[in-house]
């Protein structure tokens, strides 16, 4: 059951942005990220498809994994399990990898076919998942990539965007946790709602 709070930020949000020329599933996305961040400016710079939905909503119908950088992702998250790999990794190397690129590193690892993966913090854990993409060692269903930050967030969501994976994504430096953590919210009330439709 939705909240009237809820209700009442999806009216205000109506009136604030046009998103009438998106199709339903992507329209679900941007609403989504646009209500937990009160910045109508995602309505520009999300980049997402109608493939990438349904990508998203066959692998989370299925029971896909869906493993996060942070567990601030993870705490964002309702309706699923989830999955963080960061706890206790830590590089003994200062120039090596970061500990979230190591937490990637082991999620893909311990499920590297058909994965729903949710970078909301860090560009490296994106670009490590990535890296592992093509080296053929990793095979998501869906990335979302909206990591935050002024040092290779931009940077790292251009590569995912080039990549060929089915992604969602945003132009620029914002993102974060609670975006990222809409958009998997978003695609898990698609995916109700098509399951449903099925066993009508």
């Amino acid at each position: 059951m939705i909240h009237p709070i809820e209700t009442e930020s999806y009216r205000i949000l109506e009136t604030r942005v046009d998103l009438s020329h998106l199709d339903p599933g992507p329209r679900a996305i941007v609403e989504r990220v646009i209500h937990a961040s009160a910045d109508p400016e995602y309505a520009a710079s999300t980049v997402v498809d109608v493939a990438a939905v349904n990508a998203g909503v066959h692998a989370l119908r299925a029971g896909a994994p869906v493993l996060c950088d942070v567990e601030m992702v993870c705490s964002g998250i309702r309706g699923v399990a989830t999955e963080c790999f960061l706890a206790e990794r830590v590089s003994a190397d200062p120039d090596g990898p970061t500990r979230t690129a190591l937490g990637m590193r082991a999620a893909a690892a311990a499920h590297p076919m058909g994965a729903v993966v949710v970078v909301g913090c860090a560009p490296t854990a994106l670009d490590e998942a990535l890296d592992l993409a093509t080296r053929g060692e990793f095979e998501p269903a869906l990335v979302i990539g909206l990591p935050v930050g002024f040092v290779g967030a931009a940077e790292s969501k251009a590569r995912l965007r080039a990549s060929g994976l089915p992604a969602i994504s945003n132009v620029g430096e914002k993102g974060g946790s609670a975006v990222a953590a809409a958009a998997v919210n978003a695609l898990i009330r698609l995916a109700a709602r098509s399951s449903e439709g099925n066993a009508s």
